[in-house]
């Protein structure tokens, strides 16, 4: 459900997804973002800044989903993985990502850290 969702970029669809409480943990910030309305506006952008996004591989073991990933930021092929924590009504609770290699992270850290003003606006707006 959430890939089908993330592949298809429908947005709405995977906001659906997150629980309220939701905790985002980005490959390339220290401090975890808490809430839907953030992690989602962080989402919607990201989808903007991966080219040629795919999922390649996915694992699950109970309440826990990982997704790997493959995708490209500025022209560098970057791989990825997101692990999803679930609660028992199937909504998002933890969404932690981590990148590779260290200089598409760095390009990945470059591209949403233009948009994080863009972020917390539409974070807030909700």
């Amino acid at each position: 459900m959430f890939r089908d969702a993330v592949e298809a970029k429908d947005l709405d669809a995977v906001d659906e997804l997150l629980a309220e409480d939701v905790v985002f943990r980005s490959p390339v910030a220290h401090t975890p973002y808490p809430g839907k309305a953030i992690t989602s506006a962080i989402l919607r952008e990201v989808v903007e800044v991966f080219e040629d996004f795919r999922y390649v591989r996915q694992l699950r073991d109970g309440s826990e989903e990982a997704y790997v990933f493959e995708a490209t930021v500025d022209g560098l092929e970057i791989t990825g993985c997101d692990f999803l924590t679930l609660d028992d009504e199937g909504k998002v609770t933890e969404f932690m990502v981590m990148t590779r290699p260290l200089k598409a992270s760095q390009a990945l850290a470059a591209r949403m850290g233009e948009r994080f003003e863009a972020i917390k606006q539409a974070a807030a707006s909700r």
